[in-house]
C-alpha cells in the first residue's frame, strides 16, 4: 500500500483555490501553529442592498469623524484583528493573507483618527466576491462605519457577494443573513464566473452617500 500523500503545503495559492471552493483557514489560537480549514452548514452574508443603519449611526457618519482608507496599512489592520485575548489569526496565516495583498486578493478598508489606526475590516477577493475576514475597532461604532463604507464601496465596484463566514449578533443587527451552504455555494458560483471586480478601481464614497443607499431603521 503506497503511504499517504502529504497535503500541499500552505500558499497564497492555495488559498485561492480554497475561496473558491467556498472553505476558509482558521486556527485555533494565536500560538498553535496548525491552521484546519472550515466550510459552515449555514453561512453569513451582506446583502449588498440591504445594510442597516440607525439614525444615530447616521448622524455619526455625516458628522465623518474618522478618515476612510483603502489599503494604507493593510498589516497594521490585520495585526490590530488579531491584538485580542483569543483570535484564529495565528502567524501563519497572517502570513499568508500579506501574501495575499501582495498580489492583489487581500485588501483593508481602515478608520483612521489623524495619525491613529482606530477601526477596520480586511477580506480577501476573488472574481466578484470579498470574503470578510476579519474587523476591530477602537472608537464608537468605528467597525459598524467600516461596514458601512465597504459595503457600499463594494456595490459600486461590481462585487456581488460579501461573505461574513458567519453570522453573530452585531452582523446580523446591521442586515447581515445566515444562508444554507447550498445557498451560499451557488452564490459563489455566479460570483467566480461573471467577471472580476476591482475594489481599487475608484475612491470611497463619500459620507453622505454611504447614508442615502443604506436602510434607515430607527
Amino acid at each position: 500500500m503506497a503511504p499517504p500523500l502529504d497535503p500541499p503545503p500552505l500558499s497564497a495559492d492555495l488559498l485561492l483555490r480554497a475561496y473558491a471552493m467556498g472553505v476558509f483557514p482558521m486556527a485555533e489560537s494565536r500560538d498553535d501553529p496548525r491552521v484546519f480549514w472550515v466550510d459552515p452548514e449555514a453561512r453569513g452574508i451582506f446583502p449588498l442592498d440591504g445594510f442597516n443603519i440607525s439614525r444615530s449611526l447616521a448622524r455619526t457618519i455625516r458628522r465623518a469623524p474618522f478618515h476612510i482608507a483603502l489599503n494604507r496599512d493593510f498589516a497594521g489592520t490585520v495585526a490590530a484583528c488579531a491584538d485580542r485575548d483569543e483570535t484564529w489569526i495565528n502567524t501563519t496565516i497572517f502570513g499568508l493573507y500579506n501574501d495575499l495583498h501582495r498580489l492583489g486578493h487581500a485588501h483593508s478598508l481602515e478608520l483612521w483618527d489623524g495619525d491613529t489606526l482606530v477601526g477596520g475590516v480586511y477580506g480577501v477577493t476573488l472574481g466578484r466576491a470579498f470574503f470578510g475576514e476579519s474587523m476591530f475597532s477602537r472608537r464608537r461604532d468605528a467597525s459598524k462605519i467600516a461596514l458601512a463604507y465597504l459595503t457600499r464601496h463594494l456595490s459600486d465596484t461590481g462585487f456581488t457577494l460579501f461573505d461574513t463566514q458567519f453570522l453573530t449578533p452585531h452582523l446580523a443587527s446591521l442586515g447581515a443573513v445566515e444562508i444554507p451552504r447550498a445557498a451560499y455555494h451557488e452564490m459563489l458560483e455566479q460570483a467566480l464566473s461573471h467577471g472580476v471586480a476591482d475594489i481599487t478601481s475608484r475612491s470611497l464614497p463619500d459620507a453622505q452617500s454611504v447614508v442615502q443607499r443604506k436602510t434607515q431603521t430607527s
